[in-house]
């Protein structure tokens, strides 16, 4: 049964259920990924590019391990900011929060990659190229003055076109495939054990979302304890369930040579017929793309604006409506999603600068969350996830090590330029947390203070 969004004292209650917290998630997760980089992992790997996708979701479930047990302990507003807020010292969690508006220039990415796929079917839309993916992105804005719920709504149905998108390519494709000769005519391994990370680490950036929507929501979302680390688990499976036979049908129903590099396009055109074609198109990869924007506003309203209330920003950011929406952080957040479309700016480079600071930042909270365990164990017997400490620690070596491979892998593949630019960007980020701290501005005893009240360890029932 649909819940009304109500609102509290400026803010919305909590009205999200399972289904809508898993379509937020696999919608953010399912993106243009899958779509662009299949045929950049054939290239690097030939056929065991469905094993490669399998593991590079393995590695994402470890790579934010922290954050899914996190989500099963404490009930926090910030998302993704105030889980490294636990953990982090106050300079770093300046240093995350700021990371946000860099995301927002894959927005742009995004509405570019609705437009290309978009003209595929009708190529007349490429001389309006930049003013509809503008108008693209500024309707999925509109969208969130509604709320949280209604976007879910919105993107519940995506979702459920999306999926059957995907599960008609699924269809199609298997039975053109010629499974007697799969395993010998084509390479495995094609270029060996290091075209098979480089292919891991190619789809993990497709499987990066896995977690970030979902927890974006905990504080709008019913039993969020129970409810967020449930769904993570179900995006997960979803994600191996269809990235798996889509990538089969993918490097199987065509020589490897023919998609090595291509998007999934190709592959559609052989197995479908034209008027599917289309709708696969439009339903399939428009849809996909455009949940993962959906997705990816939605899931940075509450941390941005925790960010501008804790005082990382100036104070006019946290200015928000009757109803609780943060009209100015939203808009800031959308001229900067804009910017790369008016400038014609490649996002290439963005995209190598934020994902390996993750990774490394990883490696540290996948590490430190173990603290918590230590620290508050009435909520960790609690936690849907509560096991053996030995299993715990195991868990917490493997999502190190998956972050740290990553991490590397995407490293070792910048130039020069792009490693210089990134160590860049990451130390101008890290001296605006540092003024920010020192002007004052940044009540450092009120973080402290938030801190300790979110975990006070109180004797009550989770959910």
């Amino acid at each position: 049964m649909t819940i009304k969004t109500e609102q509290i004292e400026g803010r919305e209650v909590s009205n999200l259920n399972l289904f809508d917290v898993f379509s937020l998630g696999f919608g953010g997760a399912v993106g243009a990924g899958i779509f662009v980089l299949t045929g950049l992992a054939i290239q690097a790997t030939g056929r065991s590019v469905i094993l490669a996708v399998v593991c590079a979701v393995i590695f994402m479930v470890l790579a934010n391990f922290f954050s899914i047990l996190l989500a099963s302990m404490f009930k926090l507003t910030g998302g993704d900011y105030s889980q490294k807020a636990l953990l982090f010292n106050p300079l770093m969690t300046g240093l995350t929060g700021y990371l946000n508006f860099i995301f927002a220039c894959s927005i742009a990415m995004y509405a570019i990659a609705i437009v290309q796929y978009g003209s595929m079917i009708f190529p007349q839309i490429k001389v309006y190229d930049k003013w509809i993916e503008i108008a693209i992105i500024s309707f999925f804005f509109l969208t969130t003055i509604r709320g949280s719920k209604f976007m879910s709504q919105v993107n519940n149905v995506m979702t459920i076109i999306l999926m059957g998108a995907l599960g008609l390519f699924i269809c199609f494709g298997l039975p053109e495939i010629d499974y007697s000769h799969y395993f010998t005519n084509e390479p495995f391994f094609k270029h060996g054990f290091t075209g098979f990370i480089s292919a891991v680490a190619l789809m993990s950036f497709a499987c990066q979302g896995i977690t970030q929507g979902p927890i974006s929501v905990a504080t709008v979302t019913r039993d969020s304890l129970r409810t967020i680390p449930k769904a993570m688990g179900l995006v997960a499976l979803a994600l191996a369930f269809f990235y798996g036979f889509i990538t089969l049908v993918a490097s199987g129903v065509l020589p490897t040579h023919d998609v090595a590099g291509k998007n999934l396009s190709l592959v559609a055109q052989a197995i479908f017929p034209h008027w599917v074609f289309v709708a696969f198109v439009l339903a399939g990869a428009v849809f996909a793309i455009a949940t993962s924007l959906m997705s990816m506003i939605t899931m940075v309203r509450y941390p941005i604006l925790k960010v501008a209330q804790d005082g990382w920003l100036p104070g006019v950011f946290s200015k928000t409506t009757q109803e609780g929406y943060p009209y100015v952080i939203y808009g800031v957040y959308y001229l900067i999603a804009i910017c790369p479309i008016l400038f014609n700016l490649s996002l290439d480079v963005l995209v190598s600068a934020i994902m390996i600071p993750l990774m490394l930042m990883n490696v540290y909270l996948n590490i430190a969350c173990l603290k918590m365990i230590k620290d508050y164990p009435r909520r960790w017997q609690q936690s849907i996830l509560h096991m053996p400490k030995p299993c715990i620690y195991l868990i917490s070596a493997l999502a190190t090590a998956a972050s740290a491979v990553v991490c590397y892998q995407l490293f070792v593949g910048l130039t020069s330029f792009q490693k210089i630019l990134m160590v860049v960007v990451s130390l101008a980020l890290y001296i605006f947390a540092y003024v920010r701290i020192k002007a004052g501005h940044v009540d450092l005893s009120k973080l402290e203070a938030e801190r300790q009240e979110i975990l006070i360890d109180l004797d009550e029932t989770i959910g």
